[in-house]
């Protein structure tokens, strides 16, 4: 059964189809919120960068609980959980924009795709640059401010507008990660794998074997799960798991159902197995996760 404030997923509906986008405002005056907000637990597939303008957001994530003041940039990954408050009674404006990033990766830039695809580690991981790099966050900051102008002006061209400035965000994270976070793939393989990706995807409750994968590819048992580790960067049961475990947190979230529900839900009936690889992935049980995102309060 579905708690009636939970959203569980968001669906966002692009002022531009064609462009797979959406970029708005929200104003809040005098403790009156102009538009409306979410409050509660959501996430959606599009990525999601906030720019604050005026006042102080909350912005709290499974990994973090920040505020955000005037000039600040913050960047959630594709179905990252999130929630979002106003911090102090001052008058609050800020910048939202979500798109698909699977949109805007054409022939020359798909090597790049895997960098941003969160396979590896959440994208949140980059806002460290928007911390320590002033002129960085700066620069993004202006980015998401011209993708809105050229959004709300409409004029010749913006489409094409549009989808420099996205590539230029993109170029920015890529050339300011000091850390080496993002890693180009060596070459386009992670298509030949998408058909496999989006199997495992529509399929997780479900028993999933490497058989039916590997045949779908056209490619024997052995080479398969060897491709998969070299494309991937970590094993097809590996993977598989990884995206139980995180459709698993969205569930206890968002759904008011008991945790064997939950672990039927994503193809791990057994209790303790569930809870091992629950344990594994946030360093807690179940119910400890549950306990602490739900009771996390919000000021």
């Amino acid at each position: 059964m579905e708690t009636s404030a939970a959203i569980h997923n968001e669906k966002i509906h692009y002022q531009n189809p064609l462009l797979c986008i959406k970029v708005f405002e929200i104003t809040s005056r005098n403790g009156r919120a102009e538009q409306p907000k979410m409050w509660n637990w959501h996430y959606h597939k599009e990525i999601e960068f906030l720019a604050i303008n005026e006042g102080f957001l909350t912005v709290n994530s499974k990994d973090e609980l920040v505020t955000l003041a005037p000039g600040d940039v913050i960047l959630l990954g594709s179905s990252q959980l999130h929630r979002t408050k106003k911090a102090d009674p001052a008058d609050l404006h800020y910048i939202v924009l979500q798109f698909d990033m699977a949109q805007y990766f054409d022939q020359s830039t798909m090597p790049y795709m895997s960098c941003f695809s969160e396979l590896h580690y959440p994208l949140s991981e980059l806002n460290y640059i928007f911390r320590e790099n002033t002129a960085v966050r700066q620069e993004a900051f202006r980015i998401i401010s011209e993708i809105l102008e050229e959004t709300q002006s409409k004029a010749k061209g913006y489409e094409i507008a549009i989808s420099a400035l996205i590539k230029r965000m993109l170029l920015l994270l890529l050339r300011n990660d000091r850390k080496g976070i993002i890693q180009p793939a060596p070459d386009t393989e992670l298509i030949r794998l998408q058909p496999a990706l989006d199997f495992i995807e529509q399929h997780l409750a479900e028993k999933i074997h490497i058989d039916d994968v590997s045949s779908m590819l056209n490619l024997s048992y052995h080479y398969f799960i060897k491709y998969f580790k070299k494309v991937m960067g970590m094993s097809f049961v590996d993977y598989v798991n990884y995206k139980r475990i995180k459709k698993a947190e969205r569930l206890l979230l968002t759904r008011d159902v008991s945790i064997a529900e939950v672990g039927e839900s994503v193809g791990i009936p057994n209790m303790a197995q569930f809870y091992k690889m629950f344990k594994r992935c946030n360093q807690c049980s179940p119910k400890e996760f549950k306990l602490k995102m739900k009771g996390e309060v919000m000021k």
